[in-house]
């Protein structure tokens, strides 16, 4: 023993360090460390958040806002009057026709290639149901290709171009 220091009473020492039973992290560390691991839980949800508020504020672009569509067309007459009634009913800012691409798929047990043109429309993602009613409503396949991707960035005046033209 040290001057002046007495020693614990016995039921207090630690058998294997033969020191007195203590906590071996300080208080402000525990709270530290609780602090810490409670951060790295919550960082993707508050992330997450983060962005969308961010978003808000800032009038930045929120991924999957808008949406590309493709459609398939027999032929450059069908592909253009399509595009046409899509735009002019505001289902779409923008679609672009591409021509001669060749689908190998199959249809009713066979496999089939057929030169078709293809519709790649831009549009707002709550737009896409009221897209897909229209095609299949003037569509001449049995079965119309109407798929979409979400989009996740894009040049931001374009996009603010496709949200000002094509209306909630």
């Amino acid at each position: 023993c040290r001057l002046g220091v007495t020693p614990p009473p016995p039921g207090l020492l630690m058998p294997s360090f033969n020191t007195p039973a203590v906590s071996l992290w300080p208080r402000p560390l525990t709270g530290i460390c609780c602090v810490l691991l409670a951060s790295l839980l919550m960082f993707t949800p508050l992330r997450l958040a983060g962005v969308r508020v961010f978003s808000m504020a800032s009038e930045a672009y929120l991924s999957g806002t808008h949406s590309a569509a493709f459609v398939t067309c027999p032929n450059e007459k069908v592909a253009k009057e399509i595009a046409r009634g899509i735009v002019e009913r505001k289902l779409a800012a923008c679609v672009n026709i591409v021509p001669q691409i060749t689908s190998v798929y199959e249809w009713k047990g066979s496999i089939e290639e057929d030169s078709e043109i293809l519709l790649m429309i831009k549009t707002r993602s709550s737009k896409v149901p009221a897209l897909a009613e229209y095609i299949r409503s003037v569509h001449p396949y049995e079965v119309s290709e109407v798929i979409s991707l979400p989009i996740d960035q894009g040049n931001p005046p374009y996009l603010k171009w496709l949200s000002d033209t094509v209306p909630e």
